[in-house]
């Protein structure tokens, strides 16, 4: 019997929450990314005519720019270096 897509995003979604430990309130955000996986796989998937389906276009996402707190690269967020006081000593 084949599977259903809501049967199958559950399935994903479970697999997701035990792998990150069983935590609590993360269902939505497990449900989410199975339903994202769902929709990528189907979008790559063949037509019924065999050939090659084009994938779904997705919306572009601009990166913030960087701020004074860090500087992000490919999707890292490295912090800046914290300032040291010099302090002068009585001699």
């Amino acid at each position: 019997m084949a599977e259903t897509r809501e049967e199958w995003i559950k399935k994903r979604a479970y697999a997701l929450w035990e792998e990150e430990g069983y935590p609590t309130g993360r269902d939505s955000i497990h449900w989410e990314q199975a339903r994202h996986e769902r929709e990528a796989l189907e979008g790559s998937a063949a037509s019924s005519n065999g050939k090659e389906a084009k994938p779904k276009a997705k919306r572009a996402v601009t990166a913030p720019k960087s701020t004074a707190t860090g500087a992000k690269t490919n999707g890292v967020v490295t912090p800046t270096p914290k300032r040291t006081a010099s302090r002068k000593t009585a001699s």
